[in-house]
């Protein structure tokens, strides 16, 4: 999810009533929420070791009790710092530092806490996770919400600013301030965000069920790519490609559309499917499955085509003629070859409706089939 999200989220969890139980709660828990996504810095060194690292070891279990220690340690620094200085001007009746006690032992599994719904909201989407790296490679994705969920951001603001403005209403008319407010709004909240979970894990579901029945006429024996054989051939029995397998992906605000990606086996088909209607819109274009040709092996083999390989679950692979001389280590060469790879999970929906590709990654080979150039959504590799 986006970064927005991810610190709401902490701030809710404080609210539920664990900042009652320990000094810093807040922070710990608003910092813990995000802090999974400092591998975003890896991007520094290209697009393409960004991508690599994005949601690897910060993403998962084995990380997650090193980076709790590390957050809890900041906030130790900085209640220091602030002990320092209290000491160092000293007053009359001191206030204290703190509403609650430090409890650094709590404080630490608070920040898990935090931590592990940083996990938990980035596999709801459909880019995934995996949290047992090393030991396991696997991505996993619910693909139930959109990398931004309106109502659940809704929820969450909701769940913070409401009781500001009751607790403003409440000093207007003299009533006593209460030192921890909001913690009805804020497990309402995140009760809420379990119930519009629930209804899209089943509506994802129905659209995959939806997606499964699906069948395509089978590429002709000439090899053409059409739903029909030509009247030409009295002959020819067309044969039915039954889904192998389907993905689903969620829209921004509807949680009755979906985008779907069908595994015919020799090709992939995109479709967009409306669950309250109960229609299912076949998309136009086939996509063939990466081939075995010298060129897609070199791509596959080079590091942009290894890591996009292991991340995507249906990769779309195109062999284009690149219409550019090249230049490999400071000569020039005849034009190559152009391998792009394309995640139909991003394909789809609004994304297609935008005329946006994110996440589109393209291999560039000279004629003796080196690689001489590799981008990501646009930007080169380093």
């Amino acid at each position: 999810m986006e970064p927005v999200t991810h610190f709401l989220t902490g701030a809710c969890l404080s609210r539920t009533g664990l900042n009652r139980k320990a000094a810093y709660a807040t922070l710990t828990m608003v910092i813990a929420a995000e802090f999974p996504d400092v591998d975003t810095l890896w991007s520094l060194r290209g697009p393409i070791e960004g991508f690599q690292h994005h949601r690897g070891i910060t993403h998962t279990f084995l990380g997650l009790p090193f980076e709790a220690a590390l957050i809890v340690a900041g906030v130790y620094a900085w209640h220091r710092w602030r002990v320092r200085r209290a000491n160092a001007h000293p007053v009359a009746r001191p206030k204290p530092l703190t509403d609650a006690p430090p409890r650094w032992g709590m404080l630490y599994g608070f920040a898990l806490l935090a931590l592990l719904s940083h996990l938990l909201l980035d596999y709801t989407n459909n880019y995934g996770v995996r949290p047992f790296f090393p030991f396991n490679d696997r991505w996993y994705a619910a693909s139930i919400v959109f990398i931004v969920d309106p109502l659940i951001l809704a929820l969450l603001l909701g769940a913070l600013i409401l009781p500001w403005l009751f607790a403003l209403i409440s000093a207007e008319v003299g009533a006593k301030k209460q030192p921890f407010r909001g913690r009805g709004w804020s497990i309402a909240a995140l009760g809420c965000i379990l119930g519009w979970w629930g209804l899209r894990v089943f509506e994802h579901q129905h659209a995959v069920q939806m997606a499964m029945t699906q069948s395509l006429v089978a590429p002709t024996p000439a090899g053409a790519t059409g739903l029909s054989q030509p009247d030409a051939d009295a002959s020819y029995v067309p044969t039915f490609l039954p889904a192998r397998a389907a993905l689903a992906s969620p829209d921004l605000l509807n949680p009755f559309r979906w985008s779907a990606v069908m595994d015919f086996g020799t090709v992939y088909r995109l479709a967009e499917i409306d669950n309250s209607s109960g229609t299912l819109i076949m998309g136009e274009t086939t996509y063939p499955k990466p081939g075995t040709s010298a060129a897609v092996r070199t791509a596959e083999r080079s590091k942009l085509g290894r890591v996009y390989m292991d991340w995507s679950p249906m990769p779309f692979v195109e062999v284009t003629k690149s219409d550019s001389e090249l230049v490999s280590g400071g000569e020039s060469a005849a034009a190559g070859a152009v391998i792009t790879f394309r995640d139909p999970r991003f394909l789809g929906g609004r994304m297609r409706e935008s005329g946006r590709e994110p996440l589109v990654g393209a291999v560039e080979l000279d004629a003796a089939g080196h690689v001489v150039r590799q981008t990501l959504g646009g930007r080169e590799e380093r």
